[in-house]
């Protein structure tokens, strides 16, 4: 049981980050479509905890130590060629969405240019990148338990402060641009947009864990919890659409609608977590191409990161609009294949260990 509580936990730190606290992304995929968003929310939930349980099984049952092994084993080389470049994509995508999303924080609860923010985390990057990237994105994920109490206490405030109905505030839900035109799409678009982001991490996360069974408790209590912490994130947002949803970070303005501290506390706690989803792109997608650590990898990173930079000036709300609904589209292609894989799971002979 420990063993399953300790994956589970691992999957849903996976999971859950930055894009996830800020709350745009919740409010474009969910809370734009009001009361139905609740709907797509549990819908979310149950496709969550069947990959979660998917994955973690398939990296326990082929020993995996990268996810390119796995994704050529489960959809041939030429989808898995296509899936692998996906990959790719989405990690320079979600690193330019990190340091958009870093000038909003600063401009947005302290009031300082966008451009503040943006450079310093670019900068903190590259240094990050060119020295111990592991030390520090560990410490910062020691956050992730304290960033998913942070949203549980938002949503209790607001559950027992509200004093409006959820209808009253469904046409303003509405008014708000949505990631998908129908909500069901949008809920599959959402598990699959977070499926692309944690595959390889959790296909080598269920690759340490020999039992099968453990492994797929493991992933199928994990995904259920980012299914309800989606589901409690959206009815956070929706009570307080009429306060917050113009902004770039709505879940950071429900705290500063509480106080100045706490609003300053969650965005020193959301900037850290943006920090360390930035550093874990960049580096990833370095690492693709890259040794570590050689002349050519610090040059490639820098430059990915420069380019990231520009990038980020289009906005982080526009970036998340443009990007994680492509993403989602595009990852749909590893959904469909997790999905009828467990059809195939006796083609998959479990590695024994040396």
């Amino acid at each position: 049981m420990k063993n399953i509580f300790i994956i589970a936990s691992a999957f849903i730190g996976i999971i859950v980050g930055a894009g996830f606290a800020s709350g745009q992304e919740i409010l474009q995929y969910f809370t734009s479509f009001g009361k139905m968003g609740i709907v797509g929310a549990i819908v979310a939930a149950v496709i969550f905890a069947y990959i979660g349980m998917i994955l973690m099984r398939l990296g326990s049952r082929l020993q995996s130590e990268n996810h390119q092994e796995v994704i050529n084993k489960i959809s041939g080389r030429f989808l898995g060629k296509i899936i692998d470049y996906i990959l790719i994509f989405v990690l320079l995508g979600i690193g330019i969405v990190m340091i958009a999303g870093s000038g909003s924080i600063l401009n947005q609860q302290f009031g300082l240019p966008t451009m503040t923010g943006t450079i310093l985390i670019s900068i903190l990057v590259i240094i990050t990148a060119m020295t111990n990237v592991d030390r520090v994105v560990k410490v910062i994920a020691g956050l992730t338990p304290l960033l998913i109490l942070s949203v549980i206490f938002l949503f209790l405030y607001s559950m027992f402060t509200m004093d409006v109905s959820f209808s009253s505030l469904e046409g303003t839900a509405l008014s708000h641009d949505s990631a998908a035109g129908h909500w069901l799409i949008s809920a599959i678009n959402y598990v699959s947009l977070a499926t692309v982001m944690g595959a390889s991490m959790t296909l080598v996360m269920g690759g340490d864990e020999k039992n099968e069974k453990i492994a797929s408790w493991g992933g199928f209590f994990g995904g259920l919890g980012v299914g309800i912490l989606v589901i409690i994130n959206h009815l956070t947002i929706f009570a307080n659409v009429e306060a917050v949803g113009s902004l770039d970070m709505p879940a950071l303005g429900i705290a500063a609608n509480i106080s100045n501290m706490i609003g300053g506390l969650y965005a020193i706690i959301l900037f850290a977590m943006v920090y360390s989803s930035a550093v874990s792109m960049f580096f990833s997608f370095g690492t693709r191409f890259f040794e570590p650590k050689t002349p050519k990898f610090k040059m490639f990173v820098t430059i990915s990161v420069v380019v990231g930079f520009i990038t980020s000036f289009f906005g982080f709300t526009e970036l998340v609009s443009f990007f994680y609904p492509l993403f989602g589209y595009l990852g749909m292609i590893l959904i469909v294949i997790l999905i009828i894989t467990p059809f195939r799971f006796q083609l998959f002979k479990k590695k024994q260990p040396n």
